[in-house]
């Protein structure tokens, strides 16, 4: 049995906010008591308020903000000696890494988070940077690595009536199976975490499993109206809570269910949409899905075979450099389609002066590179604490107390 949904990541004098609360509300909210915190000299109080904050900027597609105010919670928290706000603000910065296509930085924050919460009796906390790292394994395609951590945190979240993390572990295990192939059972496990999130008033959680549910309408079933109806239903959700990359991921679905109804120039429309959205929030997983969706919609409307050609052989080195392990059969699966095979492909690109893109998608740029935080210990130093390093482990010491990372 499962209570209303509540979000832990709004703590200390932000508890009372509710998991549907607008975001520009929460950030409104969080920093006007993160300044009091902070004039007070609560450093506790700070770290928490300024968890809040960091996940509104997040979540809102400010990166740069996002990343100034997760890495200040850290140091708030590390002054208070609160071990598991410290785990809080780390699992902020992981998810923020992989928001940002950063995916081994967001596995060694994510991990490091995981073992505050754990140390410091957090148990919500480590649950949640356990799933932070089930969610990027699985968004880089690695499912057999993740698929049983899902069903372990599926059934932790199910033993602690907690509706919320129930919802993002079922959608999550419906994603894998939707991946590959498993329509069926995609679908049911999307309408549990629908019934589930609806029941628990979680918005947020409905809005994308909402998205899975069109999804396999439209791929399965080729339902396409109604599919874009429940499109149309999550995008209202989200844009009333002002989800910035819920709604980018929601105009990039549209643009594939129109796709595969064969209305083309609807489907451009949508993809170069998602696209602008994606690339005002710096987030190059987005961005790249909707090129390949664009890419796909022009050829489709006529665009010249050679450009085609190489806007794949481009999009297939952007989704290689990100980290997307399944980008390549996405590629592929484009190049047969489309008639592109990959021995035609390379004549085809080397009559293009210089790499043709899809219009208005600039290449993504190389995300800011993280800084070196995830240094790992291996000679026998010990830290500060006392602690004595294992092979290959990760330290707080060094992956986050080091003057790059919080400054």
């Amino acid at each position: 049995m499962y209570g209303k949904a509540f979000a832990p990541e709004y703590q200390g004098a932000l508890s009372t906010l509710s998991v549907n609360s607008s975001l520009v509300d929460v950030l409104a909210a969080g920093t006007e008591r993160l300044r009091a915190a902070e004039q007070d000299g609560r450093p506790d109080e700070a770290a928490r308020c300024g968890l809040a904050v960091a996940e509104a900027h997040r979540r809102l597609g400010r990166v740069g903000e996002a990343d100034r105010a997760w890495k200040a919670s850290y140091r708030a928290a590390r002054e208070a000696g609160d071990t598991g706000a410290m785990a809080w603000a780390l699992w902020s910065g992981g998810t923020l890494a992989r928001q940002r296509g950063a995916f081994p930085l967001a596995r060694r924050l994510l991990a490091l988070a995981a073992e505050l919460g754990e140390r410091g009796g957090d148990i919500v906390a480590r649950g949640y940077s356990l799933a932070g790292l089930a969610e990027t394994g699985r968004i880089q395609g690695d499912y057999a690595a993740v698929a049983r951590l899902h069903e372990q945190l599926l059934a932790e979240a199910r033993r602690r009536g907690e509706a919320r993390h129930t919802v993002w572990a079922l959608e999550g295990i419906a994603q894998i199976h939707r991946n590959t192939g498993s329509y069926d059972t995609a679908y049911a496990l999307f309408e549990e975490a629908a019934q589930t999130a609806a029941r628990a008033e979680d918005r947020r959680g409905h809005a994308w499993a909402l998205r899975g549910l069109a999804d396999v309408l439209s791929a399965r079933d080729g339902n396409t109206e109604r599919a874009l109806e429940l499109l149309s239903e999550a995008e209202a959700t989200c844009r009333a809570m002002n989800l910035s990359s819920a709604l980018a991921y929601n105009h990039k679905m549209r643009g594939n269910v129109l796709y595969r109804a064969g209305r083309y120039a609807e489907a451009r429309e949508l993809y170069a949409r998602a696209l602008e959205e994606f690339r005002a929030m710096s987030e190059p997983r987005g961005q790249a899905l909707a090129r390949l969706g664009l890419a796909k919609s022009l050829a489709r409307l006529g665009r010249d075979r050679a450009e085609t050609a190489a806007e794949l052989a481009d999009l297939a080195t952007e989704l290689e450099r990100i980290g997307l392990r399944h980008a390549g059969e996405m590629v592929a699966r484009a190049r047969t389609e489309l008639g592109i095979d990959a021995p035609h492909l390379a004549s085809e690109a080397a009559r293009v002066p210089g790499p043709v893109r899809t219009p208005g998608a600039a290449r993504t740029p190389e995300p800011t590179r993280p800084p070196e935080d995830g240094r790992t210990l291996t000679d026998g130093r010990t830290p500060a604490d006392g602690r004595t390093p294992q092979d290959g482990r990760i330290l707080e010491a060094e992956a986050v107390q080091s003057p790059e990372v919080v400054r």
